[in-house]
């Protein structure tokens, strides 16, 4: 699957198969993630993984108690370092959220090459999964994502043109409102 065709394929997925994610796979995962690019490459982030299910059920209850997230064999926490990334971002802000952003991005991508599926988590209490996780201060988590095999087949079809806003109402040339 070329790249295009893994952007058209990837959706969030909510419900999962309990089928284990072979290892040269997860090694593959783990490789999209540490080729993300991130601002003057200073790789700010570390993800933690989490396969054992009674430790997923926890970290889903911290989600919001979106519990379906335990379903996935694995869950991916995606943690920026904050005193690592650079702080000038557009001039006066910290670069961290985009990096990290793009790292997971980088990771639902090879997921989707890979028949896997995923879904960005924004919504945890922080504080709560710092101190399961260990997480120390000065470290933010950013997103999480399960990973897994889609429970339903459909959920590996490409998303229909129909579900998406038309290109004269996203993008424009030259200034804004200049289609």
């Amino acid at each position: 699957m070329n790249v295009y065709q893994a952007i058209r394929h990837r959706r969030s997925v909510r419900a999962y198969l309990p089928t284990p994610i072979p290892p040269d796979a997860l090694s593959r995962l783990r490789e999209a993630l540490r080729w993300a690019p991130s601002a003057c490459n200073l790789q700010p982030w570390r993800f933690i993984f989490i396969s054992d299910p009674s430790r997923r059920l926890e970290v889903a209850r911290l989600c919001r108690q979106q519990l379906w997230m335990a379903q996935a064999p694995l869950t991916v926490v995606a943690c920026g370092l904050v005193d690592q990334a650079y702080k000038r971002m557009g001039g006066y802000a910290s670069s961290i959220d985009i990096d990290v952003a793009i790292a997971v991005d980088h990771l639902t991508l090879a997921a989707v090459a890979e028949g896997l599926g995923t879904c960005w988590i924004g919504a945890f209490d922080e504080a709560a999964l710092k101190q399961l996780l260990q997480v120390p201060a000065g470290v933010k988590i950013v997103a999480l994502t399960p990973v897994g095999y889609p429970a339903s087949p459909d959920l590996l079809h490409p998303l229909d043109d129909s579900q998406r806003k038309p290109p004269s109402q996203v993008f424009d040339r030259e200034q804004w409102g200049q289609p």
